[in-house]
């Protein structure tokens, strides 16, 4: 009878039992924090698989502010989380959508004091941290919750400055003095911060000349090891160029750089400085983006030619101004970066003006563009024209994206015709490009 029940019972087993733990990690790996835990009570392998700190390297908290009558709300999981499995974290990303009222900054700022406080005492291992669009600056942040926040942001990145590479605190909407407050915490007790990536887009509030500040020209200088660095143009300086010259020359290779209606931007930039941090940091490359920053004394103002720029996104949001013209931009400014330009994005509303034959020429003479994406008032032809030149290898696109607006409700002509293009150089799309064109009515 022993010997049967020996040979019955690897018969019986089922295959998850002897499933290697590779694959039973992989498993874990889909299931969410309720299915996980569920899944840790089938037996004692899956209850150790289930505190594998594989599986909890990587954690996006999301507060939406809407509780729920059956689960748990979104406050009190993320505390659970971080009591059961900080200690594992390396890549924590916070997202607060959205907050509507005063009630739910409170309670969130409550909820994010214990969480840190929990992490900052179990966690040496967090390498990345980005919490995005606080907008600090909104009515719905009481002064005292506002302060509380920052202070608890502070003392937490005290802690945790030493470990931290990247960190994103883009849509902060913090006041200068706020600002640098945060980022001086991570060089607390060294001095210096060795992190590789920073993101400090919209960290400031709108209409902050944040470039006169010496305050943050000082607090600037504690990086040492930066790599990428993401911030408004308000906060450009000379001042700024010559501390990334001296103190991150040998690391920095990209800036992304924002410029937007509303911050200011009338302040001078020599090329010199430009020219000084271009020759010191040998592979940097820009990247600019404005937002309705579009007339050209504006942007031959920043566009110096001592800059190496990789890409340029130029955005009107849709605004139309019958005094504003883009073709001295695309003939005379644009073409200076035709040996570096990589990267074009254009979205304007030039219905006062035909551009086809100047971003034409401008797609000809950068050669080593392979990004081109255009929203605006175009010739359906000129979809044709781009693809020719591509065909005769006078560009050498990779991608090319194209919504071409229209002032009627149908587009019946337009989508024919782009229809009869993609047709002839079939081809060439499938095998070449990442390729989106559609008519849009503009009404």
């Amino acid at each position: 009878m022993d010997e049967e029940r020996e040979l019955i019972q690897p018969q019986d087993q089922s295959c998850w039992a002897t499933l290697p733990d590779v694959c039973l990690r992989r498993v874990f790996w889909w299931l969410g924090d309720r299915d996980r835990s569920r899944a840790a009570l089938v037996c004692r392998k899956w209850n150790q698989m289930m505190y594998s700190a594989d599986l909890w390297r990587y954690r996006t908290i999301t507060f939406s502010g809407r509780p729920s009558r059956v689960h748990a709300s979104e406050f009190e999981s993320a505390l659970w989380y971080v009591k059961k499995f900080g200690r594992y974290l390396e890549h924590l990303e916070i997202k607060f959508l959205n907050p509507y009222n005063a009630v739910l900054t409170k309670k969130f700022q409550v909820t994010m004091r214990g969480l840190l406080s929990c992490l900052g005492k179990s966690n040496s291992r967090l390498k990345s941290l980005s919490i995005q669009h606080l907008e600090l600056d909104r009515a719905v942040w009481r002064n005292s919750v506002r302060s509380f926040f920052v202070k608890s942001l502070s003392f937490f990145l005290k802690k945790m400055g030493k470990h931290l590479d990247y960190l994103n605190l883009k849509g902060a909407r913090m006041t200068v003095e706020q600002g640098c407050h945060v980022l001086n915490s991570l060089s607390y007790l060294r001095n210096e911060s060795l992190a590789s990536e920073l993101n400090i887009e919209d960290f400031f509030s709108h209409h902050l000349a944040v470039y006169s500040s010496p305050q943050f020209n000082k607090t600037m200088a504690i990086f040492r090891n930066l790599e990428i660095l993401t911030l408004n143009y308000n906060c450009i300086s000379d001042e700024l160029l010559e501390n990334l010259c001296e103190n991150n020359a040998s690391t920095l290779w990209t800036i992304n750089i924002k410029c937007h209606i509303h911050d200011p931007h009338g302040q001078v930039i020599w090329g010199m400085s430009w020219a000084k941090l271009t020759k010191h940091a040998t592979k940097l490359k820009i990247n600019f983006f404005f937002e309705r920053v579009m007339k050209y004394e504006r942007l031959a103002r920043i566009l110096l030619q001592e800059i190496p720029v990789r890409s340029i996104s130029l955005r009107s949001c849709y605004f139309s101004d019958p005094d504003w013209s883009m073709r001295p931009t695309l003939m005379d400014l644009l073409p200076t970066f035709r040996h570096t330009l990589q990267k074009l994005t254009f979205e304007f509303n030039n219905n006062h003006e035909s551009l086809d034959e100047e971003l034409h020429l401008l797609i000809l003479s950068c050669r080593k563009l392979f990004y081109f994406k255009i929203w605006a008032f175009l010739n359906v032809k000129f979809v044709e024209r781009i693809l020719k030149s591509q065909e005769e290898r006078q560009c050498s696109l990779r991608t090319l994206k194209v919504r071409i607006y229209t002032n009627r409700y149908e587009t019946n002509e337009e989508d024919r015709t782009l229809r009869e293009i993609y047709r002839k150089y079939r081809k060439l799309i499938d095998s070449e490009l990442n390729y989106f064109v559609i008519a849009y009515p503009m009404m």
